[in-house]
């Protein structure tokens, strides 16, 4: 199995870019509230997770119709996602449950979701949950880097790139 520091020299993900920092919360309007005036900016509309069938999530090996209701704060480089999830089985109740409410992931854009996929399980990092976007313009990927890295990996890859 490659180590980190082996897969860092090749730039496992094929970026160094952190796009968006994902929280999960019991209450999205109250959060989304309290970060829109944090920042000064007003709330971003309330996004859907979408039609299971056209998501195909897969929690945990399984296939998912979990959902989550979701707002986008646009900062500069960066993208905070505030998640609440349903209470479907999901990566986000799952952490959500076990760990509170508070950060969830990080994501970065990738090319080749399949490839940067095998190559992370190669080091010991496992799919969570996968999906594609509601409007079929690309897919997400969550991945356990808990033991490594610390934390839960999102990758992100847009069709149209």
């Amino acid at each position: 199995m490659p180590s980190i520091m082996e897969a860092e020299k090749k730039g496992i993900l094929g970026t160094d870019v952190v796009c968006q920092i994902g929280i999960v919360c019991h209450d999205l309007e109250k959060t989304g509230k309290a970060y829109a005036e944090f920042f000064g900016m007003e709330c971003p509309p309330v996004s859907e997770s979408g039609d299971p069938e056209r998501v195909k999530a897969v929690f945990n090996g399984e296939p998912s119709d979990a959902g989550c209701r979701m707002m986008f704060f646009e900062l500069g480089n960066i993208q905070i996602e505030l998640i609440q999830p349903d209470e479907k089985p999901s990566v986000w109740r799952n952490d959500l449950e076990s760990k509170g409410e508070g950060l969830h992931h990080i994501a970065f854009i990738v090319k080749d979701m399949d490839g940067k996929l095998k190559k992370l399980d190669a080091m010991g990092i496992a799919l969570r949950q996968k999906g594609d976007y509601a409007n079929n313009s690309g897919c997400y990927a969550y991945v356990d880097a808990r033991d490594t890295l610390k934390l839960t990996l999102e990758l992100l890859e847009n069709y149209a790139d």
